[in-house]
């Protein structure tokens, strides 16, 4: 799997609205992230805390954060979904991806919210 075709999906998926719909299909899939599933949930609570308010992000970290929500929800993709286990291969390294973008910000989340 190419990071460079990871880094332009998740870019393009980045540029688009995330409805709560969207939200709740990433989140009904969360058990398939294997070992991105904590990271997956913390990056979730952090992009719902900034669309509410209660914690102050920049557009461009929100747009990095929905983008890997929207593909994460999105059954087509790299790998598609339905190639269970492996079509959940890309889906674990764009969280990973945009973990190792956000790094800076998600520890000061983790301040913030007292993440153990």
């Amino acid at each position: 799997m190419k990071t460079e075709k990871l880094n332009t999906l998740l870019e393009e998926y980045s540029n688009k609205e995330v409805s709560s719909s969207k939200v709740k299909e990433a989140e009904g899939k969360v058990k398939n992230l294997g070992t991105r599933i904590a990271d997956f949930k913390l990056i979730l609570r952090m992009f719902k805390d900034g669309i509410s308010g209660k914690y102050r992000l920049s557009k461009a970290t929100l747009a990095a954060i929905g983008g890997a929500i929207l593909y994460v929800a999105s059954p087509v993709d790299l790998l598609p979904d339905f190639l269970f286990p492996i079509g959940y291969t890309d889906d674990i390294a764009v969280i990973g991806i945009v973990m190792s973008r956000l790094a800076d910000e998600i520890e000061k989340y983790k301040i913030h919210i007292n993440y153990k």
